[in-house]
């Protein structure tokens, strides 16, 4: 088979980073770039830099391109904002990134994306039924995929748990910012994905984010029924998801 790339650009709170994807591989073609996210994070601002990344690049206008947000996504419109202006809520941004760039995007949820990536090419190739993955980070993004299908825009790090959202509880930010060691976020943990399987009873749970690289730390201290793995392509994994969407639709 014929190699084929697309590009990725995954935009996040604090950078936005982007390289061609060998679909074939599901790596990087190129080493990345990441270029700072503005910090007014605007559509204008944000649309600049991601023409930056582009650019760099210099990759066809035949080139699909895939572009995260960490944001809910709704056929090329934004339904939320987390870590961006609320600017970006309800902008047809599909149709903004396409008339910027001069080509054809498809824009995906953050954690949709690294779920997808998950899927074909690290911790959930293969995997059938039910898969859920978890990127915990400044908040917790998840993706749910059933049968290798992508069920969109889950926002289950939102959950309500004993009162609080789960995300401000059980977040990889909040272990920073709290101090806690790994046994007490793991007791946060627990309880997050003790919730996520009552409800979904999934077959696999896959855990991403810039933590996962320590998942010994902690993924041990947690007692599931559910198989509970660390991610494989950890950070790549939103920028090949997209590459990967943008081709390919699921």
């Amino acid at each position: 088979m014929a190699t084929h790339h697309a590009l990725g650009i995954d935009i996040g709170g604090s950078g936005i980073k982007g390289a061609p994807v060998d679909l074939d591989k599901g790596r990087f073609a190129e080493d990345r770039l990441r270029i700072a996210t503005p910090e007014e994070a605007t559509p204008d601002a944000v649309c600049e830099v991601v023409g930056q990344i582009a650019e760099h690049f210099s990759v066809g206008t035949d080139v699909p391109l895939g572009i995260t947000l960490p944001a809910v996504v709704a056929h090329g419109v934004v339904r939320s904002a987390a870590n961006i202006d609320r600017a970006w809520i309800d902008l047809d941004a599909d149709r903004l990134f396409s008339e910027r760039l001069g080509r054809p995007v498809h824009l995906v949820n953050d954690a949709d994306a690294a779920g997808v990536a998950e899927l074909h090419y690290g911790a959930a190739k293969g995997h059938r039924g039910l898969v859920v993955l978890t990127t915990l980070g400044t908040g917790i993004g998840t993706a749910l995929i059933m049968d290798g299908v992508l069920v969109p825009n889950t926002e289950l790090g939102h959950l309500e748990i004993d009162g609080h959202d789960a995300e401000s509880r059980a977040a990889e930010s909040v272990r920073d910012r709290e101090g806690l060691d790994w046994e007490q976020w793991a007791e946060r943990l627990q309880v997050y994905y003790s919730h996520l399987e009552s409800l979904l009873r999934p077959d696999l749970i896959v855990v991403g984010g810039g933590v996962s690289k320590q998942a010994d730390r902690f993924l041990p201290l947690l007692d599931l029924r559910t198989e509970i793995v660390p991610a494989k392509l950890r950070n790549k994994a939103g920028i090949i998801g997209a590459a990967h969407l943008a081709t390919r639709g699921n």
